[in-house]
């Protein structure tokens, strides 16, 4: 096993704080991917029926040769805009994604975005709570989330998401959803952790942080989203870079350099880069 830390969800899982995401990695090249993240000493992979390659990912979990308990996976419910999703539509898809995945249970099952203009989102988290119940997901949680999505879940369920994944980098840095999320007890993932597309690893803030620890700008990066509390999934197909990626145990920013990275949330370059979730309608 390697060194990275665990964090426990609110039910009591030990979660891996740092994982592997495969968003945008081809089918037919996750297998090598997926592969090469459980060489390097990658214990939680999370993919998405979205991704299109679960079955890869799941050919890479068994070629790996192990054990179960030694692996934490996360997929997500792609709730798309065909229907109006119901309790079996939930269900089939989960049957879907073990079988891609080859498994019997899931450590992490989320849904994948809220769609509020749809209004079934409590649908599918009731369906949820029947799948964390049953024991197909370890634990069962959100992707793309909104406080107000939150708050709409805390007033209909007992039932609390053990994880929102959200956008979040120092550019977007999201703090008034990570402090709700510390009040409830939701652990925060996030992905999109080294800003793609932003040019966020060539900002001197990061370049000089770097140069200072001898790390490069993404170590410095996911090394401030791991003291921030966040789970982070970098997401490469570049061997060295998987492997570079993982090493971020090894040194600790300062609070000067938290603050340099924190500052960067505030600047010119700040924002969101992907879709926002009240007006995303997959």
């Amino acid at each position: 096993m390697n060194d990275v830390p665990a964090i426990r969800l609110n039910n009591g899982t030990p979660m891996p704080q740092l994982g592997y995401g495969v968003f945008q990695v081809p089918d037919s090249e996750a297998a090598q991917a997926v592969g090469a993240a459980l060489e390097a000493g990658y214990r939680s992979i999370d993919t998405a029926a979205a991704y299109r390659n679960e079955t890869g990912t799941g050919r890479a979990i068994a070629a790996s040769g192990l054990p179960r308990e030694e692996l934490f996976i996360t997929t997500k419910l792609w709730n798309d805009r065909s229907r109006t999703w119901q309790r079996d539509d939930v269900l089939r898809a989960l049957d879907g994604s073990l079988a891609k995945l080859g498994l019997d249970h899931l450590d992490l099952y989320l849904i994948h975005w809220p769609r509020p203009m749809r209004d079934d989102f409590l649908t599918i988290w009731k369906t949820f709570e029947e799948i964390a119940e049953s024991g197909r997901a370890r634990a069962v949680g959100v992707s793309n989330f909104r406080p107000a999505d939150l708050e709409r879940l805390g007033a209909e369920s007992a039932l609390v998401p053990a994880v929102n994944q959200i956008e979040l980098h120092p550019l977007f840095p999201q703090a008034e959803l990570r402090a709700l999320h510390a009040k409830l007890g939701i652990t925060t993932e996030a992905w999109s952790p080294l800003g793609q597309g932003k040019e966020l690893l060539t900002l001197p803030a990061v370049v000089e942080t770097a140069a200072r620890h001898g790390r490069s700008p993404a170590q410095v990066v996911l090394r401030w989203h791991l003291q921030l509390g966040n789970v982070v999934i970098p997401k490469s197909v570049t061997p060295a870079r998987i492997r570079e990626n993982l090493d971020v145990f090894g040194f600790e920013l300062d609070a000067d350099d938290l603050a340099a990275l924190d500052a960067l949330g505030r600047g010119a370059s700040a924002g969101r880069i992907g879709p926002d979730p009240a007006e995303f309608d997959i």
